[in-house]
């Protein structure tokens, strides 16, 4: 079984430094109204990014492994919270959005499906707490 250790320390304030199985770091803070200077990522939002981050490297390599041809593509998540503590995303919308020209929207389609469906483990833990609706966007130049 695979497993990863991430080690976030306190800096100062509301500044943590956190690090990643790759060796990375990153820094998470709060916004000002909460006591923090906003150097860092916030820690709610960081998990869309996680989401976005998961699905467009299955997108990335499914497009390489399938032969499919976009200039560009991004990923825009639209997330709702709870109005309680604790709060957290109990709606999530994730928007593909594909650009090139003659887009083969069909084969761009069971791209994302695949990672949806099947390859994405950050969507599916998502679904254990939000409910979670995708829409695809094809932009042909």
């Amino acid at each position: 079984m695979a497993s990863n250790i991430v080690t976030t320390k306190w800096k100062r304030e509301m500044l943590l430094i956190s690090d990643n199985p790759s060796g990375q770091h990153l820094f998470i803070d709060a916004g000002e109204e909460n006591g923090g200077y906003s150097e860092g990522y916030r820690p709610k939002a960081l998990m869309l990014s996680a989401l976005a981050g998961c699905s467009g490297l299955d997108v990335a390599s499914l497009f390489k492994k399938m032969k499919i041809e976009v200039d560009d593509f991004e990923i825009i998540v639209e997330a709702e919270l709870t109005e309680e503590h604790p709060k957290f995303y109990n709606k999530v919308h994730v928007n593909y959005h594909f650009y090139g020209t003659d887009l083969p929207e069909k084969k761009i389609t069971k791209v994302v499906n695949l990672s949806v469906d099947k390859y994405c483990g950050v969507m599916e833990m998502f679904r254990q707490f939000s409910t979670v609706t995708i829409e695809n966007h094809f932009h042909n130049n």
